[in-house]
């Protein structure tokens, strides 16, 4: 009886998620200032020591309606929709608190090709898909400043390519049905058809390919980013540079219809600590959202997710975890030309033009055994030579001339479940909310995973795209929501 109700969503407090209030206010009460001012004016009272206050300017507030952990563009996008879908201006106080201000670990940004595409297995990222170029269309629309440079995501329209091999051929047809239905426009190719449209290809091993015939290319991840942080700043978000160590929680606990014991937690206090510093500050809020990317497994360990007992739902951990990943930049003058698609081959290889003289990106996915040290983000050269580089070649007859300018390795926050993202709440910690796991395409639905987690915290469910297939709930009940294919 519980995993039935688990498979419906109806967990535990579950009808008691919106952050709203019956009286439609927030949970917490907009009194930081008050408080400050009242400190200041007790300093001068008679029979009080004179003296100022001690400086705390350098601290987060002590109170915030919602603490977003992850600063990369999945939790700005959360950020944004919490303030874009308030039910007044500045009914919401938000605050991101993010490690590492150079975000160079962030898997949204670092490892990116910039790649959006329809062409998924799973019907709902097909619809992240498609709202996210809507969004990304009218950027400005979204995401102007007054006196600020307008967004320029350098967006290139050329389409992506998947190759498919007569083992998934079928496979193949039958996602570009789904993807039709939900008004994507794709087309099947043959081989023959491959080589009169993009003469540079070796059609050798391939039965059947998809091509995106609009609505599909790449981006500037980073331009995404800068006006992102740039607009939540403006409608006041606070972003602060820490580290969050510890969460001040209560529990309860409460039998299910099948006589089953669980604890219920709510986190009332998260301790984020001061960069380059002992000194933390207890933040009180009333919901947290894990949007930390490659460490969110990590975030969720401090809650108390998966300590339980193996087998049940509090000993079911959240199985994200950092793994590197390499880009490559490549030169050839012989190379293909400025209509060549974002390829993805039969052996996960994948490559996409880059600017318009003759460059190149790309990489490819290593194998479980060959996965590479995550603990720092150096290169390995020989990777390229050795695993991408032939497969290139053979593909691509004229990439045997390339030559390598540069490399860079960034993190993929890796589902090692089924490799697809987690949204939503955790149905035993009733105020943490999830936005992660995406493992590799969670910069494309960015704008569709952060409005859809606003709309679960504000409303308590979907209501632009139904992610319920993205709940927590399913690395429990041992259900996978496998994708075809995952750059």
């Amino acid at each position: 009886m519980f995993r039935r109700v688990l498979r419906l969503g109806l967990t535990p407090g579950r009808q008691n998620r919106g952050l709203r209030t019956r009286r439609g206010g927030f949970t917490l009460d907009w009194d930081a200032k008050v408080s400050d001012v009242k400190q200041k004016i007790e300093c001068m009272m008679p029979g009080k020591q004179w003296g100022m206050p001690f400086d705390t300017s350098y601290l987060p507030p002590t109170q915030s309606d919602v603490v977003i952990i992850g600063g990369g563009i999945l939790g700005l996008s959360v950020a944004f929709w919490l303030k874009k879908l308030e039910s007044r201006r500045g009914a919401i106080r938000v605050l991101v608190v993010e490690q590492d201000h150079t975000y160079s670990r962030a898997s949204s940004t670092g490892p990116s090709v910039g790649g959006i595409w329809q062409q998924f297995s799973v019907p709902e990222n097909v619809q992240l898909s498609r709202f996210s170029i809507n969004f990304l269309r009218n950027i400005n629309e979204h995401l102007a400043v007054v006196d600020a440079p307008l967004v320029d995501l350098r967006f290139s329209p050329s389409g992506c390519l998947l190759l498919a091999s007569e083992k998934d051929a079928a496979t193949l047809e039958s996602n570009v049905n789904m993807q039709r239905q939900e008004g994507a426009k794709v087309c099947l190719m043959s081989p023959e058809q491959l080589r009169n449209k993009f003469p540079w290809i070796n059609v050798e091993g391939v039965a059947l390919a998809s091509y995106g015939m609009e609505d599909e290319g790449w981006f500037d991840a980073w331009s995404l980013f800068e006006g992102l942080r740039r607009k939540v700043q403006s409608m006041g978000v606070l972003l602060y540079q820490g580290e969050v160590t510890r969460f001040i929680t209560s529990s309860s606990q409460m039998e299910t219809t099948s006589g089953e014991q669980v604890v219920l937690k709510r986190i009332h206090k998260v301790h984020v600590k001061i960069n380059k510093s002992l000194e933390y500050q207890p933040v009180e809020c009333s919901v947290v959202i894990n949007a930390a990317g490659a460490w969110s497994g990590k975030v969720a360990e401090l809650a108390g997710i998966g300590k339980g007992l193996p087998g049940t739902l509090q000993g079911t951990k959240l199985p994200v975890e950092p793994r590197k990943r390499y880009v490559h930049l490549w030169h050839c003058p012989q190379g293909p030309g400025l209509e060549t698609p974002l390829v993805a081959d039969i052996n996960g290889v994948y490559f996409r033009r880059e600017g318009l003289g003759s460059n190149y990106l790309g990489g490819c996915s290593p194998t479980e055994e060959e996965e590479p040290d995550p603990t720092n983000l150096e290169v390995d050269h020989d990777f390229f030579q050795n695993k991408v580089w032939p497969h290139l070649i053979q593909r691509v007859p004229s990439f045997k001339t390339l030559k390598v300018k540069s490399a860079w390795a960034g993190y993929y926050d890796y589902n090692t479940f089924d490799q697809n993202g987690v949204v939503g709440p955790h149905p035993l910690v009733v105020n943490m909310y999830f936005a992660t796991g995406f493992s590799g395409h969670g910069l494309q639905h960015s704008p569709g995973i952060g409005r859809a987690v606003a709309e679960m915290v504000l409303e308590g469910e979907f209501k632009t795209i139904d992610m319920s297939p993205f709940f927590f709930n399913r690395f429990y009940l041992e259900e996978k929501l496998q994708e075809y294919r995952i750059l």
